[in-house]
């Protein structure tokens, strides 16, 4: 039951205790909810058993439908999928009517008279798969597409004819994601490269591939690899003539290239490099952005066929280092849009192919290019025309709108409107000081000027994997506003907002400063009288889940609630899993080294439960068909949590089952999870907050 005096402990389903142990260099831990991680009808019976109790808790809660009527709302596209341009045509992805699964449409123009090409209700009329990518061949006349059926992201390549409809033979092979962009295709529409896994994801063994249409053949590549299992895919030059392999996630490098004219071998390019090399194939060159010498970006060129590319001293420097952080760069004709971040927030610079300055889109307004990808690999798919730069921008009050710029021209054209907006809301940006003097940037979104008395806050950060959490329209944390709450976008170390200094501070070794940073800025809200100790909280989705689940675990006492979703909570037990144990090792600690594996106990949330920790109310979500951070985490976690507190709070679990790590979710099915956490936390934080929402009016 939920009072005026906040939620009270129910009880919880019974999860008995093994004794399993858990080895990892050497250091041996306790695993007494080791049988968790299975999926046998002993762990789905008490999986449901903790839905059940979490659903009747939170959906009898008197603010829940309106504040599911305001996730439904503000539930917009929070990174734009852009439109594809081939053969004089336009391909967008949409949302059905329904607001559920994508549909393809087809159009002759940028922006409207768009018809229906494909609904993938007609392969399952109670379940469509989601579409996770597309990819248009370049004459326009035949349309590759990925399809998810179970929600994990992993799909399969599926092909239609353009002109009759018609579904076309296949490779058969599974793509982990939509993160390598699906397939790319050869100029002449015969044939394309694409990345898939070998085995299950779990292995997460990604092999690259080609596929030639007309002879139905589907070839693995022979590329020198550098050998590590991470992220690979294949970029094929404009012009048809060269293509280049490209390896690891958040900081890529260009491994091997071959000439296509040739059909020659796979030829090693940059085979020992520490940074990041990430750009396209411009001319005979590979034109990219490096962090080797400039921590915030410099743009260089290298020739594909010199010796000496792996010596960074022999590069061509195009645009020096300034004071933003360089994230992508967009071939568009002879001009190259330079995407940047200035304290955050986006610049839009032009150049030329000599680096000249030729100018700056004008941007509708202080906020982020949300048609980025999170990590820089993702910025490597083809972007939507050749002529024109595509972008989708937001403001963290205003919704994302789709634009277009071409070189020359005054401003950018608006081709869609801004989906949603805050109306009311302000923002505030600060720097909080952190633990050891290093300056952290926050986004305080106040739903009115009433700045004058605490609120109940909810403090969003990610910090980790070099990925920028730009300052962007929060989706449907918004109802959280709208219900009168303020939102607070934090931008900790381990980020990519402010260069690879503030990844590498925030990584491995360095951890730590991740939520030494949350903690910082908790006592700043606190302090500076934002909101009391007991009405602030603290959500993230997965490494933001991590981050959420050690902030519980290290520090509940800066708490009234936190939400971890899709979390990775037991750093020693995902060792044991290729995915898992790369995952680890590339971003939080060296694990062949017992010092380290301790020290990764340290900040692995299931190690850090221990008899009579006073835990904040929790909500813990996960995805039941999810290979990231397989929804076992959560599940010992709370398991753990539930036994281990000496708190009065509710520790509840809510893994929905047929849903992933959200990218391939049903829109319809993302505003209820959404609603259920968002409901949880205002009424743990302010019951006078959480009448409110019952009673505010959410029509637009």
């Amino acid at each position: 039951m939920i009072g005026q005096d906040g939620m009270r402990t129910p009880p919880y389903p019974p999860a008995r205790r093994g004794t399993e142990r858990d080895t990892l260099s050497g250091v041996t831990f306790a695993d007494p909810y080791r049988w968790l991680e299975g999926e046998t009808d002993e762990v789905l019976e008490w999986q449901r058993a903790q839905a059940e109790l979490a659903i009747d808790l939170v959906r009898r809660l008197p603010h829940f439908e309106n504040v599911l009527r305001s996730t439904q709302r503000f539930n917009v596209e929070r990174n734009l999928a852009l439109p594809r341009f081939a053969g004089g045509k336009w391909f967008r992805l949409a949302r059905h009517p329904s607001g559920g699964h994508m549909q393809v449409l087809l159009s002759s123009e940028m922006a409207g008279g768009a018809t229906l090409l494909f609904d993938p209700a007609v392969l399952d009329a109670e379940r469509p798969p989601f579409i996770s990518w597309i990819a248009p061949s370049p004459h326009g006349r035949t349309l590759a597409f990925g399809l998810c059926r179970d929600g994990s992201e992993n799909n399969q390549i599926a092909m239609l004819d353009v002109e009759s409809g018609r579904l076309l033979p296949a490779p058969t092979e599974t793509l982990m994601d939509s993160w390598t962009g699906g397939v790319q295709w050869l100029p002449d529409s015969e044939a394309f490269y694409f990345s898939a896994i070998a085995g299950t994801a779990s292995e997460f063994d990604q092999r690259a591939y080609f596929h030639h249409i007309s002879k139905g053949e589907t070839v693995e590549q022979r590329i020198p690899w550098r050998g590590a299992q991470d992220y690979r895919m294949i970029q094929v030059s404009p012009d048809g003539r060269l293509a280049v392999a490209v390896e690891r996630l958040q900081d890529p490098v260009p491994v091997a290239w071959r000439s296509l004219e040739e059909a020659s071998d796979w030829h090693p390019f940059i085979a020992e490099f520490d940074g990041l090399l990430c750009g396209h194939i411009i001319g005979a060159s590979y034109v990219a952005i490096t962090d080797v010498g400039a921590p915030r970006g410099r743009l260089v060129s290298v020739p594909l066929r010199s010796a000496r590319a792996g010596d960074p001293s022999s590069w061509s420097e195009i645009v020096p280092q300034s004071e933003a952080v360089l994230r992508t760069i967009t071939p568009v004709g002879d001009h190259l849009y330079l995407t940047e971040f200035v304290d955050t927030y986006a610049r839009v610079r032009i150049v030329d192919l000599a680096g000249r300055v030729k100018g700056e889109v004008p941007l509708p307004g202080r906020g982020a290019i949300v048609s980025e990808q999170s990590f820089a690999l993702m910025n490597l798919i083809p972007r939507g025309h050749p002529d024109r730069f595509l972008f989708g921008f937001s403001t963290l009050t205003t919704g994302p709108g789709l634009y277009a710029h071409a070189p020359g021209e005054m401003g950018a054209t608006e081709i869609e409107t801004p989906a949603d907006r805050l109306s009311g809301a302000q923002v505030e940006d600060r720097w909080v000081t952190s633990t050891d003097g290093a300056c952290v940037p926050i986004h305080i979104i106040w739903p009115d000027n009433d700045r004058d008395r605490p609120r109940p806050v909810l403090l969003y950060a990610y910090g980790g994997w070099n990925v920028p959490r730009v300052p962007q329209f929060p989706g449907p944390m918004a109802a959280f506003v709208a219900a009168g709450g303020i939102l607070v976008h934090a931008n900790i170390r381990g980020g990519g907002e402010l260069g690879r200094d503030w990844w590498e501070q925030g990584r491995m070794a360095n951890k730590q400063n991740c939520y030494e940073d949350i903690y910082a800025i908790a006592e700043h809200l606190v302090a500076s009288g934002v909101c009391t100790a007991d009405s602030l909280a603290l959500v993230g989705a997965s490494n933001g889940g991590l981050m959420a689940a050690v902030a519980a675990t290290q520090r509940p006492e800066f708490w009234g609630a936190v939400v971890p979703r899709v979390p990775f909570t037991d750093l020693i037990g995902a060792c044991r899993e290729n995915y898992g144990r790369q995952a680890v090792a590339e971003e939080l600690a060296d694990i062949e080294d017992p010092g380290e594996v301790r020290r990764l106990a340290g900040i692995s949330p299931y190690h850090l439960v221990r008899d009579g920790l006073p835990c904040p109310a929790m909500y813990l979500e996960a995805g039941g068909a999810d290979p990231r951070c397989p929804p076992w985490h959560a599940r010992k976690l709370a398991a753990s949590l539930q036994r281990a507190t000496s708190g009065t709070a509710p520790i509840l679990l809510h893994v929905w089952e047929g849903s992933g790590h959200g990218a391939a979710t049903n829109r319809n099915v993302t505003a209820l999870q959404h609603a259920e956490w968002i409901s949880f936390v205002l009424a743990a934080l302010a019951p006078g907050v959480a009448r409110r929402a019952a009673m505010i009016d959410r029509e637009p």
